[in-house]
Formats: C-alpha cells, structure tokens, sequence
C-alpha cells in the first residue's frame, strides 16, 4: 500500500487546519521527524476516519481541535498511566501477545479508533527508512505489533476495521475550531 495509492476517498480531503510546519519540523527524542508513511497519510489526507474507524491525528494549526499536539499528548499520558498501573498489579496479559514492561515508556499514540482502541509507536526504534513500529492495543489493555510502518499496518487495520461492504477507505471530518 506504498503511499496509500489504493485508498478510496469519500470526498475531498480536510487540509486547511493542518499544520505542514510541524509535520515537517516536529523532532522525537531521537532527532528524527515523524515517519514518512504518516507524513504522506497526512499530506493526502489529512483528518477524517479511515477504514470506518481510525481517527489518526495531524498536526493542527493553532485553535483546532483533534491534532496531534492535543490528543497524543494526552492519550499517551493516560495509556502510559495505565500500564505503569498494570505493571505494578503484576497484570502482564496488557503486554501480550508482542510487547514487554521496557517497551511501554517509548510508545506514543498517534490514532484512536472509535471503539476505544490506540494506534502506537515505538519511538525507540527506528528502521532504516526512519519508520517506527505500529502496534495496536486493545483498550490499552494489550500490545500487538501491526507492521513496521503505518502504511505496512494498513492491510491489517482494513482487514480487521471493514466488513468489506463499504465504497471507500477514508472519510475526511470536519476540522472542529477549539471552543
């Protein structure tokens, strides 16, 4: 799915409260920006649901709401809170099936899924074409590594999203202005 060339879009894509600066100027504590599978995601599309499910968070110029300053920060502050709280009760099914102790404090959420689910990376690793790992986790109650990039974990996040039935892959929202 190299680019996101297959994906079928309702519509024309939400861009005009994205904010291209800081999807190209943002750094993680590697250094490195953010992963070129979801700088090209956002570049095409922008905000919107993919696969009937997926809110997967831009980067949003000042006075929007549902960006990537606002909503990752705070989903992985709680995802982090939770499984510090689950290591400390010993409830190491939240790791399982592809995930261990050392590996929450590098995840960072970048999508939230409608049923309450978390699309993360693991920001300590990085491959060779700078893309870190995505993993899914259940309710922040498990870890399953997806693929190696956003794009890779498309196929499955269609897969497991899409009963097949819908005409398109991608439904772009209305950028909603902060009260």
């Amino acid at each position: 799915m190299a680019g996101f060339s297959t994906l079928r879009v309702l519509g024309s894509p939400t861009l005009a409260h994205v904010d291209l600066d800081v999807l190209e100027t943002y750094r993680f504590a590697d250094g490195g920006g953010f992963p070129e599978s979801y700088r090209t995601f956002v570049r095409d599309f922008g905000w919107g649901r993919l696969f009937g499910l997926w809110l997967v968070y831009p980067p949003v110029l000042a006075g929007y709401a549902d960006g990537w300053q606002a909503r990752s920060r705070i989903l992985t502050e709680h995802l982090h809170e939770a499984y510090r709280d689950g290591q400390d009760e010993e409830y190491d099914w939240m790791i399982a099936p592809d995930g261990d102790w050392s590996l929450v404090d590098s995840l960072r959420v970048f999508a939230f899924s409608e049923n309450g689910d978390v699309l993360l990376w693991d920001t300590a690793v990085r491959d060779e074409r700078g893309e870190f790992p995505v993993y899914c986790s259940q309710k922040m109650n498990s870890l399953r590594l997806l693929g190696p990039s956003l794009d890779a974990a498309a196929p499955v996040l269609r897969a497991e999203a899409m009963s097949g039935e819908s005409d398109f892959d991608f439904e772009p929202l209305s950028a909603q202005r902060l009260s």
